[in-house]
């Protein structure tokens, strides 16, 4: 590394004003930073709030994200053999969930942090390490067949218009990976919809090419498989060769849907590895998960319809409720940040998503709405506790 250091530091005045690459000065700083620690301190007007800088709170969040990263390339693998009906081997099924989601993540993080390449060098600025984050995030909350250029589009779109215009990395309103999936959502419903989207069945590099999908395929996610079922009793919810999936199920995550999403395991420990990290709040997650299964407790003792007869735990397992629970609605930027708040916050997000599942029948899955919603209500929230804590302090002054 003192290798490594030397070479930085005698390379560093052509990236410097006025040197010959300076035009790639920013891309040098974030490269650098990357690597090393920065030796800069502030010399007046500075409040210290930690001892972490944003560059390793966004890698102990990359961290956590690993659990559920490798089950889904596992995942992915293993419902490709499971509906091809070929022999089921580990090396084949990693090989092949490797191949359909190491692109997208590449293709995530190519325009994403290109993008803000770009935009830090036009505004002669520092690099940020926002997109470390939500450019892992987005091949999570999307399905295995999500074609690469859309995925590329929708990047960009929520880069530029749900982070940039408003400042960049710590400034903007809506969690950038969410505002990617609602692109996706409303701009290509067929490509984030349907039976067709979730599993893939074509061969990838020459791995798993096999033709002969089992007739009872059916790629609907088990949580769509509810939305769309007749009657006033609990359906009874299959994978995707008809055999019963039950509660253990859920939770392990052998199960169609995003490829992230499906392993309540692999979330289990991302979860104990930001609480235990002091990255995420457990205040703004457990509301979450409190608020959901109190609503959903309610809708059950309505019980008109399958979905309403869901039990809450099985709502908690199913979608990406769990996920986004756990990573999506504790981002500290988007979030709320008052101490009270953050109860609020999480519960109307919990609430909020089950409401939007159970009276939407043609959208199943209402997590993504529910924490975007929030997140435009969460200044306000904050506004009130500060101001009612205001309005306290200043009746004792009163006395």
């Amino acid at each position: 590394m003192k290798a490594l250091r030397n070479f930085l530091d005698k390379v560093k005045p052509s990236f410097e004003e006025g040197g010959k690459l300076a035009m790639f000065r920013s891309v040098f700083e974030g490269f650098e930073s990357f690597l090393f620690v920065p030796d800069t301190t502030a010399k007046r007007g500075a409040h210290i709030h930690d001892c972490i800088d944003s560059k390793r709170v966004m890698s102990m969040v990359v961290i956590a994200l690993m659990p559920a990263l490798l089950f889904g390339i596992y995942n992915v693998g293993y419902q490709h053999f499971l509906v091809t009906g070929q022999e089921m081997e580990f090396g084949s099924i990693v090989a092949y969930g490797l191949a359909c989601v190491l692109p997208k993540i590449v293709v995530s993080y190519v325009v994403g942090l290109g993008i803000e390449f770009i935009v830090a060098q036009w505004k002669k600025e520092e690099i940020q390490e926002g997109f470390l984050v939500s450019g892992l995030l987005i091949p999570l909350i999307v399905p295995a067949n999500c074609p690469l250029w859309m995925l590329a589009v929708a990047t960009a779109f929520a880069v530029i218009f749900a982070k940039e215009v408003f400042g960049g990395t710590g400034m903007n309103i809506f969690n950038v990976a969410l505002i990617t999936r609602a692109f996706l959502f409303f701009a290509y419903p067929t490509a984030m919809s349907g039976e067709s989207v979730w599993i893939g069945t074509e061969g990838i590099f020459g791995i798993g090419g096999a033709s002969n999908v089992i007739d009872s395929f059916t790629g609907a996610t088990p949580l769509g498989q509810v939305g769309v079922a007749q009657g006033v009793v609990t359906p009874i919810i299959t994978n995707a060769v008809g055999a019963e999936i039950s509660t253990m199920d859920m939770f392990i995550g052998l199960i169609p849907g995003s490829i992230g999403e499906t392993s309540k395991i692999a979330i289990l420990i991302g979860a104990v590895i930001l609480l235990f990290t002091g990255i995420a709040s457990w205040k703004t997650m457990i509301s979450v998960f409190v608020g959901g299964a109190l609503t959903a407790l309610l809708f059950n003792q309505i019980g008109t319809t399958p979905i309403m007869n869901l039990p809450w735990y099985d709502h908690i397992l199913l979608g990406g409720f769990s996920f986004g629970a756990v990573f999506m609605a504790t981002d500290p930027v988007t979030s709320a940040r008052t101490e009270c708040g953050k109860y609020v916050f999480g519960f109307l997000i919990g609430m909020f998503a089950i409401i939007i599942r159970v009276l939407n029948p043609g959208y199943p899955e209402g997590m993504m709405l529910s924490i975007l919603l929030m997140n435009l209500f969460a200044p306000l929230i904050d506004h009130f506790f500060v101001q009612a804590n205001i309005n306290r302090r200043l009746k004792r002054v009163k006395k």
